[in-house]
């Protein structure tokens, strides 16, 4: 299975995870919908019969939703949108820490489905993949805000698609270990990369969840890692 003739939206895209999402899909036929405050040379380059750049803060509600009105039809929404950081005990956490890490993996995912799932359900077939974190299974000192912020996406996740799952549309999980990128070395320069998982790996996850063959999957929360 492909996603020939899909139209597949990603937030984020042009993050390490989302260019790794978009170059997937453009290489498995996918018409794509890129969606990120800004983008850079090379994917403004992609062919304007395959991709269209729309530059959008999904922070803003309403602008997410003016956005999508203007869309083609949307057949998977991939909230690649998101990040990571190093914190403090929970008790030294600022309340812009908190927002920060709620804001860029639950704000945009959340303005993401209200905008796509309207008319998702107008069309009776539709996927939504979300961005977990094989770490936010358990909590873990000095991550709170960004492990309380992947377990809402999880549970929310599991929610959409017990709501979703009879009228046609799959939402799935993704739960990576640490995505191997360079803004995360530089955040644990220790750690054994190893462990984590490349971009690719993971966009190679994503898109088959986009695709008719995992149509029998609903709210799967789904661990991937590498090692080498």
């Amino acid at each position: 299975m492909t996603l020939e003739n899909k139209t597949v939206a990603v937030s984020g895209a042009n993050g390490n995870l989302g260019r790794a999402v978009v170059r997937e899909a453009l290489a498995q036929g996918a018409n794509l919908v890129l969606l990120d405050i800004v983008f850079g040379e090379d994917l403004r380059e992609l062919p304007a019969d395959r991709a269209s750049l729309h530059e959008l803060n999904m922070f803003d509600e309403q602008a997410t939703r003016e956005c999508f009105e203007q869309l083609q039809p949307i057949d998977v929404l991939c909230n690649a949108a998101g990040g990571f950081a190093m914190g403090t005990a929970v008790h030294e956490t600022g309340e812009d820490d908190w927002t920060r890490m709620f804001d860029i993996n639950v704000r945009t995912l959340l303005n993401g489905v209200r905008a796509a799932v309207p008319g998702m359900l107008a069309r009776g077939q539709g996927r939504i993949i979300n961005i977990g974190a094989a770490g936010a299974v358990t909590g873990n000192a000095l991550l709170a805000p960004y492990i309380a912020a992947k377990s809402t996406v999880m549970r929310i996740t599991e929610s959409m698609a017990a709501e979703l799952k009879d009228r046609g549309i799959n939402v799935n999980c993704v739960m990576p270990s640490v995505i191997d990128t360079p803004p995360n070395r530089e955040a644990m320069p220790e750690a054994d990369y190893s462990e984590w998982v490349t971009p690719d790996q993971l966009a190679s996850v994503i898109c088959f969840l986009a695709t008719d063959a995992a149509s029998g999957i609903h709210g799967a929360l789904l661990p991937v890692k590498n090692r080498a």
